[in-house]
């Protein structure tokens, strides 16, 4: 066991700390599941606390959890044939799906909190009113309603004229969806479930406390750096977006080798071992194979919306480390994106 007031102690108490120690971990990692949820547990949430409703989950109660939750992802790296196979078993195809797998699978494999219950139902009169994620119970007995969510948002605000930064400036990649009205259906909607008179019949006795685990991307056009609003948890992770007639000079400056990105390669930083850096095939309807930046622009050329890519570097040995990542927009979604993001709530999403 590692030492409890190591790095990884640290983490649970300092989240300062963990993009540097992540880092570092995702360095030893090499099965792409572990990378995924080793990402998923110890990257910085996206969101700061939104009291008194939004209280930030934690997967770990202690130190000690921490340290032994490292220890536990080094080990299921190392043998990782039963997450390998319980993984293979589901025919996952959706990120959010994706994640919530993960994140189960550490509730009843791992060495912190256990699940209680996931996915729970919760009806009246036969209508289903919404689901809770999770009911998770901590090894100190404390009893927890988690809800996940995983969110990929580019900024599409006016970064150069914006007086005052807004959570609605960041939306989603095909403009279906808005930071802003996702967190204000977590807090009004999702994590009260639990509170509900209607909850005592799913029988799981309370009371649970309601907490939000927020993670993800947010993704930044090219050269600015917009004030963050004040929700956010300025650690969290960071992207770039470019559209297309800018794609080829920030290529040229930016790396030599891409890739695109598919859907349920957007968790964690992405690693290829020597022995697999060759492989081809074809992910929503786009060649996965490592490209130079025009041969991307031309597998991008032809998609209606915005594509996540990643640039690759070689770290010496023959492997190939994700650099950064980004999306390529169609050259009018910049425009399209700010009327959505000035769009008014309406009443039910108030």
């Amino acid at each position: 066991m590692t030492d409890a007031s190591g790095p990884a102690a640290r983490l649970a108490v300092a989240p300062g700390l963990s993009a540097a120690f992540l880092g570092k971990l995702l360095d030893t990692l090499r099965e792409p599941a572990v990378r995924d949820l080793a990402w998923l547990l110890l990257s910085a949430d996206l969101l700061r606390a939104q009291p008194p409703v939004g209280v930030l989950a934690s997967p770990f109660d202690s130190p000690r959890e921490a340290d032994a939750t490292v220890d536990w992802l080094r080990a299921l790296d190392a043998d990782p044939a039963d997450l390998q196979r319980d993984l293979a078993a589901t025919r996952i195809t959706r990120l959010g799906r994706y994640a919530e797998w993960l994140l189960g699978w550490f509730l009843q494999h791992g060495p912190a909190a256990w699940l209680v219950a996931a996915g729970v139902p919760l009806r009246r009169e036969g209508v289903t009113l919404g689901e809770c994620d999770f009911l998770v119970q901590t090894r100190q007995g404390a009893r927890l309603h988690w809800e996940l969510a995983v969110k990929c948002y580019l900024h599409a605000g006016e970064s150069r004229t914006q007086s005052a930064a807004r959570l609605a400036d960041y939306v989603g990649p095909n403009l279906k969806d808005r930071f802003d009205l996702k967190l204000a259906h977590v807090l009004n909607h999702q994590l009260p479930l639990s509170a509900r008179e209607e909850f005592a019949s799913v029988g799981y006795a309370g009371p649970w406390t309601p907490q939000m685990f927020i993670k993800g991307w947010l993704f930044y056009r090219a050269g600015e750096t917009p004030a963050d609003p004040v929700e956010l948890d300025p650690s969290h992770g960071r992207g770039w977006w470019v559209t297309h007639n800018d794609w080829p000079d920030f290529a040229a400056a930016h790396a030599q080798t891409w890739r695109v990105l598919p859907r349920l390669e957007w968790l964690a930083p992405r690693r290829h071992e020597s022995d697999a850096a060759g492989t081809r095939g074809e992910v929503d309807g786009v060649g996965s194979a490592f490209v130079d930046a025009r041969t991307l622009a031309g597998q991008t050329s032809h998609l209606h919306g915005p594509t996540m890519v990643a640039a690759f570097v070689d770290d010496g040995a023959g492997n190939r480390i994700e650099r950064s990542r980004g999306f390529i927009v169609p050259n009018e979604w910049p425009e399209l994106a700010q009327a959505y993001a000035r769009q008014p709530l309406g009443p039910q999403e108030q």
